[in-house]
């Protein structure tokens, strides 16, 4: 614990100032940010750094857009699929969107069951969200096929402005990559609920005090922040 020192006699202790009463305090215990436990504030800033990143890339897709003196492709047109005979536009993103934004209302069924204890319902419910979220990245990997091979690269574009497939590639390929480490860590963890572990603190990664399903609502945390990303990427990248 920090260094205590009296102001005033009979009356509480005044924490020592400085630096040094700032680590004393939050090396004291694991719960410095008030009644936020250490893992959910450090996902936290996690996520807000991950915002950065995210609006960083499109913010210079836009830039790029608006800059570029060649016309930029028709997503409409892009991204479309014949199905039957008939040309139906972005139906694949469509039905992209909605299997990611039903993985988050599954996720947070998950989180309710999990601080309920529930461990067999909070367990099947996450891996339905993995379930969700690998079907996610396996449509997603159809699409990078079907363009790859209409002869989208990350430098040239065979409808129009060659920054096109730079931006399509890096945008889509990183929000990707983190739906894809979403599902590993999911399966993870519904493994560890399913076997009990958080009922009798079994020792391990991501096992904490008994009772104590915490980690579910972080992994949540995560998850929501995916879907609601990909919400932005739909609509700069689809719809506009």
């Amino acid at each position: 614990m920090a260094e205590t020192v009296l102001t005033n006699p009979g009356k509480t202790p005044a924490q020592t100032a400085g630096w040094k009463g700032i680590a004393a305090d939050w090396s004291s215990d694991q719960r410095a940010f008030k009644n936020v436990s250490w893992g959910k504030a450090m996902m936290w800033i996690f996520l807000l750094s991950d915002t950065f990143i995210f609006s960083c890339f499109l913010l210079s897709y836009m830039t790029a857009r608006m800059s570029t003196t060649v016309p930029w492709p028709n997503p409409s047109e892009v991204f479309a699929l014949t199905i039957g005979g008939h040309h139906i536009p972005l139906i694949l993103i469509a039905i992209m969107t909605f299997v990611l934004i039903s993985s988050s209302g599954t996720m947070a069924m998950a989180v309710n069951f999990g601080y309920r204890r529930d461990r067999v319902k909070t367990a099947v419910l996450m891996l339905v969200t993995a379930a969700l979220g690998a079907t996610f990245v396996g449509m997603q990997a159809f699409e990078w096929t079907k363009l790859i091979t209409e002869g989208v690269r990350p430098w040239e574009n065979p409808w129009g402005a060659p920054q096109f497939g730079a931006s399509f590639f890096m945008i889509t390929g990183f929000h990707g990559t983190h739906v894809t480490f979403g599902v590993i860590f999911l399966i993870a963890i519904a493994r560890k609920v399913w076997r009990g572990d958080f009922d009798v603190a079994r020792r391990g990664f991501f096992t904490s005090r008994k009772g104590h399903y915490e980690i579910v609502e972080i992994m949540g945390l995560y998850w929501h922040f995916v879907d609601l990303v990909w919400v932005f990427i739909f609509a700069f990248f689809y719809l506009w």
